[in-house]
């Protein structure tokens, strides 16, 4: 602790408003991504360790190994606004004995949202409609008022036919169609909850959870059940060794003609030469993506020079100030119970 009993913090992470409420409690040095908006390096963030010697850590991205750790004498909490800590050393703080708190669903709500959005871009084709009207496509040069025939009323609908607005941009409709959610997590269970309310049918398939805790779904035995019942496949597991390409060729090809599939997780899930292959030869009608297996994706790749039956984002499910302000608040709740001896809200076990 400092001199006056004041925790010191070093805080290298982006935060809300609402961590100023800790300024009463702790002293707190902003560097790194909250000063500049930008990851530190190892060498980096171990300077600022030494320099401050914080007995909190208060991090988003900055690598926290095991040099980083060692580097401040003082430390005793380590805090990671993720929900997956994957920057931190975790083995080696449980080695020391320093809690790890982080943040756990704080952008589930913007995630799911967002892979609902995806959903809706592939199959009405709304990036595609958008990017031929930026272009000039389907405009004229100067605005004309639509004739209106004796004895009939005014008809917005300006042109039909082959090549048309109406046939080039033609979609489906997410009501009475059948989602198949690969992993149940709280992501997971957003998007069905959303997509339920579109009037679609729910499956899903997640072999580590208790099947009868769940009476609105219907649980697939395997995946590729789910792929041969499902007209959209939305994935939601977490990276590990076992999820490695899971959506593999064999799934894709069991997938229903015609049928959507949507990966808003982790591109490591996915074996994209697969997808690549499916999409390239029609046989499942669209993909959305906001995650690749290499990241940032390849300016050449098919997915962005090839493939017009696919929407592509620069991974930004999860990008919003909500979700900033959901990770602030939960982490000054665990700041506040360390100060006070309490046991942590949102330890990383």
């Amino acid at each position: 602790m400092t001199a006056n009993n004041k925790p010191s913090i070093l805080c290298t992470a982006e935060t809300g408003d609402l961590i100023r409420t800790l300024d009463d409690f702790a002293k707190i040095e902003f560097k790194g991504w909250a000063e500049e908006q930008r990851i530190l390096t190892e060498e980096e963030l171990c300077s600022l360790m030494e320099a401050y010697q914080p007995d909190i850590l208060i991090t988003s991205y900055d690598p926290v190994t095991r040099k980083a750790i060692d580097s401040s004498k003082n430390l005793k909490l380590v805090i990671c606004t993720r929900a997956n800590p994957v920057n931190v050393d975790t083995g080696y703080l449980k080695e020391k004995g320093i809690p790890l708190s982080y943040s756990p669903e704080r952008n589930s709500d913007c995630t799911a949202e967002y892979t609902v959005a995806m959903m809706l871009s592939i199959m009405r084709r709304i990036p595609m409609a958008y990017h031929d009207l930026k272009k000039g496509l389907h405009t004229v040069e100067e605005a004309r008022e639509n004739e209106i025939r004796e004895g009939l009323k005014r008809d917005v609908t300006w042109a039909l036919g082959k090549g048309t607005p109406y046939i080039q941009y033609k979609g489906y409709q997410m009501k009475g169609r059948t989602l198949g959610v690969v992993g149940y997590g709280s992501i997971g269970r957003r998007v069905a909850s959303i997509c339920r309310s579109f009037g679609m049918k729910i499956i899903v398939f997640d072999p580590y959870l208790d099947k009868n805790a769940f009476e609105d779904v219907y649980f697939t035995d395997t995946l590729l059940e789910l792929a041969n019942k499902a007209d959209v496949v939305s994935v939601h597991s977490k990276d590990s060794p076992s999820t490695y390409h899971i959506i593999d060729k064999e799934f894709l090809d069991n997938m229903k003609t015609g049928s959507f599939f949507i990966n808003t997780s982790r591109g490591a899930l996915v074996d994209e030469a697969a997808l690549v292959e499916a999409l390239r030869e029609g046989r499942i009608m669209g993909a959305a993506l906001d995650v690749f297996e290499t990241e940032p994706i390849r300016r050449d790749h098919p997915f962005l020079s090839e493939l017009e039956n696919c929407v592509v984002t620069p991974h930004l499910a999860g990008a919003t100030y909500d979700a900033i302000d959901n990770h602030t608040d939960q982490l000054v709740r665990d700041v506040l119970h360390f100060i006070n001896g309490e046991e942590l809200e949102f330890e990383y076990k």
